[in-house]
């Protein structure tokens, strides 16, 4: 159980449990109380202010004795991960701040809460029609900044603008705080309140990397036929940007925006011969003869990237994005960017839900059923003599909500290019956000750095949806260290490759021949030791990233040195590393929650059984055990853990399943587990077909699936069990019934 520490202000210091976190808060920093919000102890931070002002910054006081790991935009769209030990080191637009105290033991989870590391969450909120974020200065003082993105939107009293929440086990103070939140703002919801789509347990394709927007129905036919060849058919496509109607201005320019004239398909998705089914034609291609469950389009959330063409039906007008001067300073090219210059066309607010409704009514009456909606955190920047950025971000989500409900009844909406709080704060219906910045395919800097920025943006996103790492290529340098993160994100999996370019051997690691895959339970996150390490900097750290399964836990552990975002250049750069090999360690319990994997967690002694999948070898690893791995730059390695169960001391027979052993997240695949001491036999129901593993201390007398016996092997000196399963189950049964007697 989480210890919940008292948050108190004393003498202009911020005190936690005993310990001071931050010293020298201004006279002007006010704070109340969480308890109002429910039976928690937390504090709310705000401000008062002697000019009403549209924007404000107020520092809240210096940082001290504390790592942080921050979540900060170094993108308008998109948050990386930021590490370092002084209020200084605090990057503009942090979004997301959790430090940990310098005293006390992360190795003594167990323990006294004074031997205990003591994690803090800084949440900046939205308060009216204000957002705010954090920074650092030169004095090492965490600021606070408040804007409303509207010069006549002023204001120059907050309360609730920060929210602070403490407690000993890092991931579930994240959940409370968050949770805390919820109550207050009254505004969003929970990921584990939402209703997952059902995309997120297939496997799936989309066009952006194989055709850009030159994407064509022929060309989506070409990439379903080459990808359903294989033994890892594809249930659900994205048809990304290329399919809407547009056009650019008249007046010419290099570089033109283009602008949307209309809600229905462009002449690429009309059939010669039946013009009038549009972008039916292709869905009912995709689902009758391509198998498909499920067809996705893509559309930006002000309609295209220059939004809807001035002088349409829902009463759009030319604004110009006005970016806040955080953003700009860490991404510079926004001075000249096309939207910038050339503007985008708005849809008056009072019109969006019957443009989301018309445009969602005619895809879902074609048969699609779900939208990945792009551009989002452009909202901010537009909302200017509208009330502000926070008023308009709500009044175009609430719209977008209420036509996702209305015509995808699963939920089928996938949030991109959305890492801004105005959003979040406000998110009930989207249950699935991309995670990251893109996977570019031709871009040698970014695969690193983009396995790093997944995982610490999970942190923070996954308490609001489920995370998406993004497609990405089977043919590629960087396949294998791509998939496999996928494979433990406990997001959807998709790739973008070209037709006829895919590599089924590595996509049969990932996917099952009912085109089903093995998702884990959780959004992936770093283990509790890598959370305020720098594995894409710091030239020593490997990262870990932990997820569950039902009955086993899954670690993967990845070299992501070398490249990094810099805050000098304010762009993704390489950069030089002292060793291209590192050497780090691996535990059973960096699976954070695995004694929720045991069949029995009150009696469980900490043993596991760790299985590698790319070398196939066997360890068991007592509680606090601990296993060298070493990795060059972009190597991984995936580790399945699952608790051993003791069935008869006097014995000392042992065993514990580790699932389809060829497939990344092998574990995922055992849905049912229950040992009889009595018979000594383990029964286990297991989904899909392949080769089958299980640590045993004995050999087994027999193996039987479905109660037929089969061939199995042992190895004696590790205690490796596996055999086939030569099938899928029947689709009556949907699952293996596995019998192993000891």
């Amino acid at each position: 159980m989480t210890i919940k520490p008292a948050v108190r202000v004393s003498d202009g210091n911020l005190i936690i449990k005993n310990r001071t976190i931050l010293t020298g808060l201004p006279d002007n920093v006010i704070t109340t109380s969480a308890s109002e919000a429910g039976p928690v102890e937390g504090v709310f931070v705000g401000a008062v202010f002697d000019t009403e002002k549209s924007n404000h910054i107020v520092p809240i006081g210096k940082l001290h004795d504390s790592r942080f790991m921050s979540c900060f935009r170094f993108k308008l769209w998109w948050m990386a991960q930021r590490m370092g030990e002084m209020g200084r080191d605090i990057p503009l637009e942090t979004q997301f701040l959790l430090t940990e105290s310098n005293d006390g033991s992360h190795l003594e989870p167990d323990g006294d809460e004074t031997n205990q590391k003591l994690y803090t969450v800084f949440l900046p909120l939205i308060e009216g029609s204000f957002r705010s974020c954090l920074q650092g200065n030169v004095n090492d003082e965490v600021e606070l900044c408040l804007e409303s993105g509207d010069v006549d939107t002023k204001t120059s009293s907050f309360t609730h603008s920060l929210y602070i929440h403490a407690g000993t086990d890092p991931f579930q103070t994240i959940t409370e705080a968050i949770h805390t939140v919820k109550l207050h703002l009254k505004s969003f919801r929970q990921r584990h309140e939402k209703k997952l789509p059902g995309i997120v347990d297939y496997f799936g394709w989309c066009t952006w990397d194989a055709f850009y927007q030159d994407v064509t129905q022929e060309g989506v036919e070409e990439g379903l036929k080459s990808l359903t060849a294989g033994d890892t058919p594809p249930k659900f496509v994205i048809i990304d940007d290329g399919w809407q109607s547009v056009e650019n201005d008249d007046n010419p320019v290099e570089k033109p925006v283009f602008r949307l004239t209309g809600i229905k398909e462009n002449a690429k998705f009309k059939n010669k011969d039946e013009p009038k089914q549009g972008i039916k034609n292709i869905v009912d291609i995709a689902k009758e003869k391509h198998g498909l469950k499920y067809v996705y389009v893509w559309h930006a959330i002000t309609g295209y990237w220059g939004g809807v063409r001035p002088g349409e039906e829902y009463g759009s007008s030319m604004k110009y994005p006005m970016v806040s001067k955080g953003v700009v300073e860490n991404e510079p090219t926004w001075k000249t960017d096309v939207m910038a210059v050339q503007g985008l066309g708005l849809v008056n607010p009072k019109n969006v839900y019957r443009f989301y409704n018309e445009l969602h009514s005619y895809l879902s009456a074609a048969g699609v059923d779900g939208v990945k909606v792009d551009v989002q955190c452009i909202l901010e920047t537009l909302g200017g003599g509208l009330g502000g950025r926070v008023e308009l971000t709500r009044q175009y989500h609430q719209a977008l909500d209420s036509s996702v409900a209305k015509n995808f009844p699963d939920n089928g909406c996938i949030a991109c290019m959305s890492h801004n709080t105005d959003a979040l704060y406000c998110s009930k219906q989207a249950a699935v956000i991309r995670a990251s910045d893109d996977f570019y395919p031709r871009d040698p800097v970014s695969h690193t750095i983009h396995i790093a920025s997944v995982a610490y943006n999970s942190v923070f996103l996954g308490e609001f949806m489920l995370p998406d790492w993004d497609m990405f290529h089977s043919v590629h340098p960087a396949a294998e260290y791509h998939a496999s993160a996928r494979a433990i994100s406990g997001g959807p999996i998709y790739v973008s490759d070209a037709p006829g370019k895919h590599n089924f051997d590595l996509l049969r690691k990932l996917v099952l021949p009912d085109g089903s895959i093995l998702r884990a339970r959780l959004p992936g996150r770093p283990t509790r030791d890598c959370l305020f390490t720098d594995p894409a900097r710091d030239g020593v750290s490997l990262l870990k990233i932990w997820n569950m399964n039902k009955y086993t836990g899954v670690l993967g552990v990845y070299n992501c040195q070398g490249a990094a975002w810099s805050s000098t250049e304010r762009k993704n750069t390489f950069h030089q590393t002292k060793t291209d090999c590192l050497t780090g360690s691996i535990r059973g319990r960096d699976v954070h929650l695995i004694s929720e994997a045991s069949t029995d967690p009150s009696n469980w002694n900490g043993d596991c059984a760790v299985y590698s999948q790319s070398r196939g070898e066997l360890s068991v690893m007592p509680y606090n055990v601990s296993l060298p791995i070493s990795l060059k730059i972009r190597e991984h390695e995936i580790f399945t853990v699952s608790p051993i169960c003791h069935l008869a001391t006097t014995d000392g027979v042992s065993f514990a399943p580790l699932g389809l052993v060829n497939m990344y997240n092998s574990g995922g695949a055992i849905e049912g587990l229950r040992y009889d001491a009595e018979k000594m036999k383990v029964v286990m129901e297991v989904k899909g077909c392949g080769k089958f593993g299980a640590y045993s201390s004995v050999k087994p007398s027999r193996c039987l699936v479905e109660s037929s016996e089969i061939a199995f092997e042992y190895d004696v000196s590790s205690g490796l069990v596996t055999f086939e399963l030569e099938k899928m189950p029947s689709e009556a049964k949907r699952l293996h019934v596995v019998e192993v007697q000891l």
